[in-house]
């Protein structure tokens, strides 16, 4: 596989520094993008940058991670037009470690010529004091070079603090490093980097006499102007904790048929071939292709049993035929899923020991309806379900023996209205 190619077809190729294909052509090239740990996760924006690791490392090239245990104590000014707030060094290790542990899901860190190095940058920094860093770092670059970068240069009028100034040479410090370690010859990350990752070229052209390259995917934006990697309800975080399965795979099938194409190419693993062929299948039914995208990451970014239970999720919430033996089949993950996605109540337990009437139910250990009234209605007019049996009259009593996996009921109150109780 070219991994030029690779890029040009799927449309992530921005900007390039000259010679940078041919390096590619010539043989195993290193190649690193670095990460720094201000968020508890990653999100599908930083997605975008793993894809390129994972297509470097199909190519056959080896990719380096560098996490940046001592940027993410500076703070990137790149695309931010206000000071960030700093993380305490206790948040940034936590973010950083469980960052780590989210990479190793999507390279291969175990064997192979070409397997991946992880690599901390605070490490670089550790040891080395401030005279050395402004003797061996700070000299390499002038003012003029630095504030000449759009990173810079967009934020001197609103406010620059020398701390996220000197982000740049840290930065190209890092390139440095991992060139003298590890021979890696190019830096990646999205075009908003290219000043800084130029910066590191510079760096290894002045203090070591030899060539590096840069490489920049474009920015990924939605057709609708809207941020990608964001929803109505904020990032969508590769962590499960954060933005459930359900969720992740509905952002997929929900997104804008316009951003389709630019979706496909930049997140699937499919060939060229296989992507021309499903656009051409599915060109008059966009949302089976959004469900084979989604699919398909949906399983690589949680896991195989994880889209099952997103299935089982989606098939209680939209499908009028599942019936009280489908719902007493779900196992123990879609039912957690599913607990997650729609209202949930929890009730104690022992409420059911001695069994407890439909309407105390609905009213008391609940408020799924404001009043007994309300509740009698509901049920005389047939709105009201248990595990999608209605419920035969107002005094039903619901027990222990009713629960499914010793935890769960179903609740429905008419068509739309679903809710699952956790007997705790």
């Amino acid at each position: 596989m070219d991994f030029f190619e690779e890029l040009r077809w799927r449309g992530m190729l921005k900007d390039s520094t000259p010679g940078v294909e041919e390096a590619f052509k010539s043989g195993k090239v290193t190649a690193y993008i670095g990460f720094d740990p201000t968020a508890p996760s990653m999100t599908i924006g930083n997605y975008v940058q793993i894809m390129l690791l994972t297509l470097l490392q199909k190519s056959g090239h080896q990719p380096i991670v560098l996490m940046g245990g001592a940027t993410g104590r500076i703070g990137d000014p790149s695309g931010k037009d206000k000071e960030r707030q700093l993380k305490s060094f206790e948040e940034l290790d936590s973010n950083l470690q469980h960052q780590v542990r989210q990479m190793e899901k999507f390279l291969n860190f175990t064997d192979g010529d070409n397997k991946a190095i992880l690599a901390n940058n605070l490490d670089f920094y550790k040891e080395m004091n401030i005279l050395d860093f402004l003797r061996d770092v700070g000299k390499t670059l002038t003012v003029n070079y630095m504030t000449s970068k759009d990173s810079v240069k967009n934020r001197l009028e609103t406010g620059l603090s020398f701390t996220e100034f000197s982000y740049q040479l840290l930065q190209a410090y890092d390139f440095q490093v991992l060139f003298k370690e590890y021979g890696c010859t190019v830096q990646m990350g999205g075009s908003d980097q290219w000043g800084n990752i130029t910066s590191g070229t510079e760096f290894i052209r002045r203090n070591l006499g030899e060539k590096a390259y840069a490489v920049t995917t474009p920015l990924l934006t939605k057709a609708d102007g809207s941020k990608f990697g964001k929803s109505e309800a904020g990032n969508i975080w590769l962590d499960p904790e954060k933005t459930t399965p359900y969720q992740f795979y509905q952002f997929w099938i929900n997104a804008d048929d316009r951003d389709l194409p630019t979706f496909m190419r930049y997140f699937t693993l499919k060939s060229k071939e296989e992507v021309e062929s499903l656009e051409k299948e599915y060109a008059e039914n966009p949302r089976g292709l959004k469900a084979i995208l989604a699919e398909e990451l949906t399983r690589r970014v949680h896991s195989d049993e994880d889209f099952e239970a997103v299935l089982k999720v989606s098939e209680l919430i939209f499908n009028k035929k599942v019936d009280s033996e489908m719902v007493k089949q779900l196992d123990l993950k879609a039912l957690n899923a599913i607990a997650q996605e729609i209202p949930n109540y929890q009730i104690p337990k022992s409420a059911l020991d001695a069994k407890i009437n439909i309407i105390d139910l609905l009213t008391e250990q609940t408020d799924i309806l404001e009043s007994k009234s309300a509740a009698k209605r509901a049920i005389k007019s047939n709105a009201i379900s248990i595990n999608k049996v209605k419920a035969s009259g107002e005094d039903l009593e619901i027990s222990n023996s009713d629960l499914i996996h010793d935890r769960f009921l179903f609740l429905d109150n008419g068509k739309k209205n679903k809710m699952i109780i956790e007997a705790v």
